[in-house]
């Protein structure tokens, strides 16, 4: 038989665990022919957090496992029997899935995901950074392609339009 792809449910937050469990077992069973690889989908998303960008590491798909194996008896049931493992997608008949899709995962694990930030007109947002810091306001317009938005701040008792970078503000 060849080796194709396979994905694992796992209990979620627990696939790094199950991914070197599986790994020990392989390893300690001689079974690196027959199990290759094994994949836990990931993304780097910007995170915008008192003011400052985070790059921050997320699981695409929390709960499930990518395993390239061959499939038969003996590694059916190595998988199965690795904890905090509830079997395969397929359940006892695994379904095989693309060489293409996999490498879609593991091209798309490189790029950077920027947040979608949520802000729309008529929301209440306060300053978190720069000259303004502490100022309420309202968002008056969004300017999606640059990230900036405008918001009337009251200063001296008066609305004055301010533009923003996505970062400096916060909604309330």
């Amino acid at each position: 038989m060849a080796l194709s792809w396979y994905v694992i449910h796992a209990y979620s937050g627990y696939e790094n665990k199950v991914q070197e469990a599986l790994e020990e077992r392989v390893s300690s069973l001689g079974l690196q022919d027959k199990i290759t690889q094994i994949l836990i989908p990931t993304e780097n998303v910007a995170e915008y957090k008192g003011g400052k960008k985070k790059i921050v590491t997320r699981k695409r798909y929390p709960g499930y496992v990518y395993v390239q194996m061959e499939m038969d008896k003996t590694t059916w049931h190595v998988v199965k029997n690795i904890p905090k493992v509830t079997g395969f997608i397929g359940g006892n008949k695994p379904v095989a899935i693309h060489d293409s899709e996999v490498q879609k995962l593991i091209e798309s694990d490189k790029r950077l995901v920027e947040p979608k930030v949520e802000f729309v007109e008529r929301d209440p947002v306060e300053v978190v950074e720069g000259p303004f810091h502490g100022f309420n306001g309202v968002v008056t317009h969004v300017d999606h392609e640059r990230k900036r938005v405008k918001v009337n701040v009251s200063i001296f008792g008066r609305e004055t339009p301010v533009e923003f970078e996505y970062t400096q503000i916060q909604k309330i």
